[in-house]
């Protein structure tokens, strides 16, 4: 069955390929704003001989790893603490509420105004759109503890790290983990927006140059990139769920499958 699911994928990708090449080949789209899919892979090659460009990957790598590292170890720390402090969901709840749903990039200009184009301003865009992912799955996960286990871990008199070790991170552990998977993804979209738009050093910056020197097989060959890079993270992120929750019963009964 997932032989027969790979052969449809590769036969999907092929034919989206052909139709790229055949767009701009019969005139239905203009070349110089479409170009053909063999003038954007021929570009795509230069750019993988080019130094700058392993660059300019490693520098978006590195504010995506750092960033997404930042976001998951305070949402985890954060929605454990909102956990098992008493009343403090409940005082924290109209803060997140409010600053949730602030778009990110809306940050932009703050993000600038402290620290230019430095790393530090890709890092506090993708720290604070990925921090959210995490939290309110966490806060989902703590919800959803059974109040007879918690109960049942009180009278045996387990302490609160103990009742946090064996009741409630393993519960809230498949919503951390989505948290995790959602988190991987926003950190990569931000870290590319942020240097698209600030100019810091990335695919991002290295895409706004191409797009103004109206180097468009390149530009598009970017693009091309950050798309893969993206689906290698998403795949990466869920092979790492995959194992973490090994013993969960959704991974158990999707490898049954």
């Amino acid at each position: 069955m997932k032989g027969a699911d790979a052969a449809l994928g590769a036969a999907g990708l092929a034919a989206f390929l052909a139709l790229c090449e055949a767009v701009p080949r019969l005139g239905l789209v203009d070349e110089d704003y479409f170009p053909p899919a063999g003038r954007v892979a021929d570009a795509l090659g230069r750019e993988l001989s080019d130094g700058a460009f392993w660059s300019a990957l490693g520098d978006t790598l590195t504010g995506w790893a750092l960033g997404l590292a930042i976001a998951v170890s305070a949402g985890v720390l954060a929605g454990v603490l909102i956990a098992v402090v008493p009343y403090l969901r409940e005082a924290t709840a109209s803060t997140i509420e409010f600053l949730r749903p602030i778009p990110s990039v809306a940050l932009i200009p703050l993000a600038v105004l402290l620290y230019g184009t430095e790393l530090r301003s890709v890092l506090l865009l993708v720290v604070y759109a990925s921090f959210w992912q995490v939290l309110i799955q966490v806060l989902y996960g703590v919800r959803d503890v059974d109040p007879v286990a918690e109960e049942t871990a009180r009278s045996y008199g387990l302490g609160t790290w103990a009742r946090v070790r064996h009741v409630l991170w393993p519960t809230a552990l498949p919503y951390v983990m989505t948290g995790v998977r959602l988190a991987a993804a926003v950190a990569l979209i931000l870290a590319v927006t942020a240097e698209l738009v600030i100019g810091a050093p990335g695919l991002g910056a290295r895409i706004a140059v191409a797009q103004t020197s109206q180097a468009v097989p390149e530009m598009y060959a970017l693009i091309v990139v950050t798309g893969v890079l993206g689906l290698l993270i998403n795949v990466g992120a869920r092979s790492v769920e995959r194992r973490a929750l090994a013993w969960h019963q959704s991974v158990r009964g999707e490898v049954a499958v």
